[in-house]
């Protein structure tokens, strides 16, 4: 028998974290069962070398081969190994490197923060082959030399070096941390199928996510490793492969990213001039330690859009002079004199200091549902200020949100400060089977007054608000229930609901009278999976229906609503929808189609009726309803809205979203009776541009 001489040398990615972090935990196998903190690294190092000693037989045709193989290979979550890259000098130790890791035993997976999580080991394998030395570690410890050093201040300091020294090759960290993964639906479709497989153990309603929610059942490295081009220079790595800035040392870890929307289009039933967006902004992300991440960003932007748009933005404006409020941005300035001027800042600090809390401190939107709209709590409003808590043990996910909102309107503006009003949600999700969860949702808005600030009785995490509203008065809140339901039907379908109740009367609901009292909606929604057995195809249909007056309330500063905005269904109330949604990706190339049929009651506003029939939320339901039973969806004037919109593009940089697309919308909006306020439009416009897709920002109103 031919005597090899054998070489085995192991890099585990980010070892120096596992290593000095006690959330984060090696891979086990059964002989290391026993073994604690480091040694635990050192017994699983040298179990798996003696292992693939042992196993590996260098085929007798490569007998004289001198070379190196190089490996990647993979710890999964059910603690299987998989070869996820080899590299070796002939195509016969290629196949036994692949024959030795596919008979390596099953182990226990790695975990961060009690989370199973994935793990990549590199492995080099000197041909040929000799006995394995053990592997051991090194502590190293720094002393002064000289007792004087340390009062000696003529000699310069190294402070500032030793920093330098310290960094580390960036390996993406940002894939196994905490932070939040920016919430758009297009970016959130490429992993959805994977968090709603049967059997999964998650909770899918409240977004956004962050990386280790999702790291669970997506490996966001192996994806990204698929995406990366071959390019070696600094420009041609940035551009299509890296972060702009990405720093890692001990501990730390952030990136820096420029952040552009350029658009260039055309409403072609306008006689206005080219449609545009000019957006430019930065992106910084970061973590210290493996409990605290953080992500903010800030953009100046203009822009002018389709004459509907421009038209609905300038129906909402806030008082003080601004000429309009950008849907999802904000308010805005006027820019020369027919666009607009409009900033935007988002920002979140998030604290995890265990695999069951983390605490967020931010300034953006947030969103509860499976669906493409909430109607308990959506993303198309205005970045606002708010604190979220989320506990997630045993089969429970339990998210409590504490916001400060803004009423803009001039009835309740005074001295040119805006009126402050506070919202505060609590989101109760329970997984009661492999195939079945179920939510229970609660909200209350209430006004700041002279008398009253930031109630405390709605801060305890765990009260009825209803009750709570009641007992300080009937008007003193506005309180909102709500539930949520999905059923995993296979990993390819799944069905999801919402219902909400803004008011209702069990007595008017026994009568069938259709009261307006019953305040009401209801969301139905099915999403097909690599539909057809097209991989990365996912079908969507879904179906909205809210009765009059929800959203609304007695006291008109505390509806349901910020910055003159719906926090649910961005329609508001009064109305029924149904959107088709389908999209697909193949590498980086992606398309995106919706269609989407409604029918909204408007008020008339005329001379002759100035009845509110329930769907602006702007006007007290108190005031001037044309009747109290047979209240109907969509009554009043009923409005017939179309929407067709169709988008394609080209994923430039997958770590910082960047995005090439062209985008095609027509929409048909067709009132019963036509007014100064409602009238009948038709709108085709086309648009291309390159978008750094960190937000949903919606057109289809």
């Amino acid at each position: 028998m031919k005597q090899f001489y054998w070489v085995l040398v192991f890099f585990v990615v980010s070892h120096s974290a596992f290593s000095q972090n006690t959330n984060e935990k090696f891979p086990v196998f059964s002989e290391c069962e026993n073994a604690v903190n480091k040694e635990i690294e050192v017994c699983f190092y040298n179990t798996l070398q003696n292992f693939v000693y042992q196993n590996f037989k260098v085929p007798s045709s490569d007998d004289k081969i001198k070379g190196t193989i190089h490996a990647i290979i993979e710890v999964d979550t059910l603690g299987n190994f998989k070869p996820i890259y080899v590299d070796a000098p002939t195509k016969t130790l290629k196949s036994e490197t692949e024959k030795v890791m596919g008979k390596l035993p099953k182990i226990k997976p790695a975990t961060y923060l009690g989370r199973n999580v994935y793990k990549k080991f590199n492995l080099k394998i000197e041909i040929p082959l000799q006995q394995p030395i053990p592997y051991t570690t090194k502590n190293e410890l720094i002393v002064a030399n000289n007792p004087n050093d340390i009062i000696d201040n003529t000699k310069e300091l190294t402070e500032f070096e030793e920093v330098a020294k310290n960094y580390q090759e960036f390996k993406n960290p940002q894939f196994k941390s905490n932070l939040n993964i920016p919430f758009t639906h297009q970016n959130y479709a490429v992993f959805d199928a994977f968090l709603n497989q049967v059997g999964s153990n998650n909770h899918t309603a409240t977004k956004p996510y962050s990386y280790a929610d999702v790291a669970k059942y997506y490996d966001f490295e192996a994806a990204n490793q698929l995406l990366l081009k071959n390019k070696a220079g600094w420009w041609g790595r940035k551009l299509w492969n890296e972060n702009l800035i990405a720093i890692q040392g001990e501990n730390y870890w952030f990136t820096l990213d420029p952040v552009v929307d350029f658009r260039l289009g055309k409403d072609f039933d306008s006689e206005l001039s080219n449609t545009f967006v000019n957006t430019r902004g930065l992106l910084v992300q970061g973590g210290l330690g493996s409990q605290v991440t953080f992500s903010a960003s800030i953009y100046e932007s203009q822009g002018r859009f389709a004459d509907y748009y421009n038209t609905y933005a300038e129906s909402i404006k806030p008082s003080g002079g601004n000429p309009a409020i950008i849907p999802g941005i904000g308010i805005a300035k006027e820019f020369k004199e027919d666009a607009y001027d409009f900033p935007l800042a988002e920002a979140n600090i998030k604290y995890s200091p265990s695999a069951i809390f983390d605490f967020n401190l931010g300034y953006g939107r947030n969103f509860i549902g499976d669906g493409y709209r909430s109607l308990l709590q959506a993303d198309g409003v205005s970045p606002y200020p708010y604190f979220k808590i989320n506990t997630t043990f045993w089969k429970i996910k339990y998210t409590n949100t504490y916001m400060w909102l803004k009423d803009v309107r001039p009835d309740v503006t005074v001295n040119g400060s805006y009126a402050t009003k506070y919202m505060a949600s609590h989101y109760l999700s329970y997984n009661v089977s492999k195939r079945v969860n179920i939510g229970f949702f609660e909200n209350v808005v209430w006004a700041k007054s002279e008398n009253r600030g930031f109630d405390a009785s709605f801060v305890n995490p765990i009260i009825f608000y209803r009750a709570v509203e009641f007992n300080s008065s009937s008007k003193s809140g506005n309180a909102v229930l709500g539930a949520t339901a999905k059923y995993k039907f296979t990993n390819q379908i799944n069905f999801y609901a919402q219902f909400i109740i803004d008011e209702f009367a069990i007595s008017d609901v026994k009568a069938r009278e259709k009261s307006w009292r019953n305040k009401s909606g209801y969301q139905i929604g099915v999403k097909y999976y690599d539909a057809f057995k097209v991989k990365n195809l996912m079908l969507q249909l879904e179906y909205n229906r809210i009765r009059p007056y929800v959203y609304s309330h007695s006291d008109v500063i505390t509806n349901y609503a910020h910055q003159n905005l719906s926090m649910g269904h961005q329609w508001g109330g009064n109305l029924q929808e149904i959107t088709g949604i389908a999209r697909y990706t193949k590498g980086r190339l992606y398309g995106e189609a919706k269609l989407t049929y409604g029918q909204k009651g408007f008020d008339f506003n005329t001379i002759d009726n100035t009845y509110n029939y329930g769907g602006n939320m702007f006007v007290s339901y108190e005031e001037n309803r044309p009747y109290d039973i047979g209240a109907t969806v969509a009554q009043g004037n009923k409005t017939t809205i179309v929407i067709a919109d169709i988008q394609a593009g080209y994923l430039i940089n997958p770590m910082t979203n960047l995005k090439v697309f062209g985008n095609f919308m027509y929409r048909s909006f067709d009132p019963t009776a036509e007014t100064l306020s409602t009238y009948k439009n038709n709108t085709t416009w086309f648009s291309l541009g390159i978008r750094t897709d960190l937000f949903n920002w919606y057109f289809d109103y």
